[in-house]
């Protein structure tokens, strides 16, 4: 079963064309990196499947529905999270408002769904947090907080858009294996939206990577390889596999670190 189905889908922001024509099936269960320049198209394609950008062309078929807005068996994570540090909140009552929609403040709520917050708290492992205010959480413990935010209504998939930005490199990997753990004990679809591919190594399922317009959908063995790469970037690539690590490479530059490098220095603006 495809959690995600893309038929001849065609997306623009403006008057320009960030997809063209993509046809792809994202299975069911599967943790999937979505990787790419910036600019080509990770936050669009997210925004399309939440049913925020409608496609110009094509059919676009989420969880065997067309996409809406607020649908309840969708998690989402945004990338714009900057004033996440700055709330007078603690973290029961950020994720607490989640319940009954994404509304700042304290929320009254019934016993049931106190206990859902309870909830995810727990499967996240964020227990502890939960009576402390979010001016005094580091950005990974902020983060688990934005998961279990996404995880309240045990939605079916989960769309996370480049939680590890700012994150230093053992934050990171917090991140990902709290969100591998979580996608194997409930059994969802992650599409995890990131620069850079090694973090991600030892959770991913699939790769799908965009760029050019276009997208290349598969394992990390079939679509990180330089003739696939290429065509994305439009451009000469060369992979190299160097004690376990990957780097996509273009005339001796590191192409997802100087792009993640980017990023962080503009941390809170959304990209395409």
């Amino acid at each position: 079963m495809s959690a995600i189905i893309l038929r001849d889908v065609r997306l623009a922001l403006g008057g320009r064309v960030v997809l063209d024509r993509v046809s792809l099936d994202i299975p069911a269960g599967a943790f999937v990196g979505v990787l790419g320049p910036n600019g080509a198209g990770k936050t669009t394609l997210l925004r399309a499947v939440l049913g925020l950008v409608p496609p110009r062309q094509g059919t676009l078929r989420v969880l065997g529905q067309p996409p809406s807005r607020g649908n309840a068996a969708i998690g989402y994570m945004p990338q714009a999270r900057g004033l996440l540090a700055t709330l007078p909140l603690r973290g029961w009552d950020f994720v607490a408002g989640a319940v009954n929609g994404h509304r700042l403040g304290l929320p009254v709520l019934g016993k049931l769904e106190r206990a859902e917050v309870d909830r995810v708290l727990d499967l996240v492992g964020a227990g502890a947090l939960a009576r402390r205010p979010l001016t005094d959480l580091s950005g990974g413990e902020r983060q688990r907080l934005l998961l279990a935010q996404a995880l309240i209504g045990r939605p079916r998939l989960l769309l996370l858009d480049e939680p590890l930005i700012s994150l230093d490199p053992h934050h990171q990997h917090g991140v990902v294996d709290l969100v591998k753990s979580v996608q194997r004990e409930l059994g969802v679809t992650v599409l995890f939206s990131a620069h850079e591919l090694n973090p991600l190594l030892g959770a991913l399922d699939l790769v799908l990577y965009l760029g050019g317009g276009q997208a290349a959908l598969g394992t990390v063995e079939e679509v990180i390889t330089g003739p696939v790469l290429s065509r994305l970037y439009g451009a000469p690539i060369d992979v190299v596999r160097l004690g376990g690590r990957i780097f996509v490479m273009s005339g001796g530059h590191d192409m997802e670190h100087d792009a993640h490098r980017h990023d962080v220095a503009e941390a809170g603006h959304d990209h395409a």
